[in-house]
């Protein structure tokens, strides 16, 4: 920390993969499955930045043995931090744009990636430093309408809310009740086939349930619980987003990182 500022090169992730824009798009699929990665930053040949690709970017991707190139999927990132900026601004940016993980460069004339900043990296270096910013109560934070999915919904429907929501994974409920969550990430792990642009009926498996990826282990709180006590799970679990249920096991509420993040911040 320079002059009181925390800057992104403290306490961004110097090792997160990338992958070159040449590479073949299943190779991207496979790392950031592997890896449980939300982004994975696209390099040229000279390591500058070129683009990113997302969990959603590789789901398009219907065969084992695609031709597609991962410059075929990738997208510009929404915005992008330098190794010298200051890590509370980058994160006003990231909450601004809804981005949980950017990619970071040397400068934005030479776009030279370095590495990665994500809402966590932000998160676990407020717990350690500065505690007391955590100190509300998660009813204060929580997001109260939250959309949820039931067992029963089909994977595909599921999908493409999550794709028009801008939404990485939703409460699973049954009569109100939370009975299990559902993520971009299970999707992947799971191996479910979904419709795409190779193929006009794509590789998606016909009647395939939430409940056959659904997990059902899921970390909830009460509203009363103090944000830090989310935070920390959140960070030790690399878990994006915890549902808020009252002492029925009734979903009241959603938290999510952003959520957190914008406490520090505001």
């Amino acid at each position: 920390m320079r002059g009181g500022c925390l800057r992104v090169k403290e306490i961004m992730n110097e090792k997160h993969p990338s992958i070159y824009d040449d590479a073949l798009a299943t190779k991207a699929r496979a790392i950031i499955r592997d890896f449980a990665l939300r982004i994975l930053p696209v390099t040229d040949g000279h390591k500058k930045l070129v683009g990113v690709v997302s969990r959603g970017n590789v789901m398009v991707i219907s065969s084992s043995v695609s031709p597609i190139r991962v410059k075929g999927i990738m997208t510009n990132p929404k915005y992008t931090a330098t190794i010298e900026e200051d890590a509370f601004l980058a994160v006003k940016e990231m909450i601004k744009h809804d981005e949980w993980n950017i990619p970071i460069i040397n400068s934005h004339q030479e776009r030279i990636y370095k590495g990665i900043l994500g809402l966590e990296n932000f998160i676990d270096a407020i717990i350690k430093t500065s505690p007391e910013k955590l100190s509300k109560p998660v009813s204060e934070i929580m997001s109260r309408k939250v959309i949820t999915c039931t067992p029963e919904e089909e994977v595909d429907n599921i999908w493409r809310l999550m794709q028009t929501k801008s939404l990485a994974g939703l409460p699973v409920v049954k009569k109100d009740k939370l009975v299990g969550i559902v993520t971009q990430k299970d999707l992947i792990d799971s191996g479910v086939l979904l419709p795409t642009f190779e193929s006009k009926k794509g590789r998606f498996l016909a009647s395939t349930k939430v409940s056959s990826v659904m997990r059902t282990q899921v970390v909830a709180v009460e509203p009363s619980i103090k944000v830090i006590r989310i935070a920390k799970i959140m960070v030790s679990k690399d878990i994006g987003r915890v549902p808020v249920v009252d002492e029925k096991g009734t979903l009241v509420g959603i938290v999510d990182r952003e959520d957190v993040a914008r406490l520090i911040v505001k």
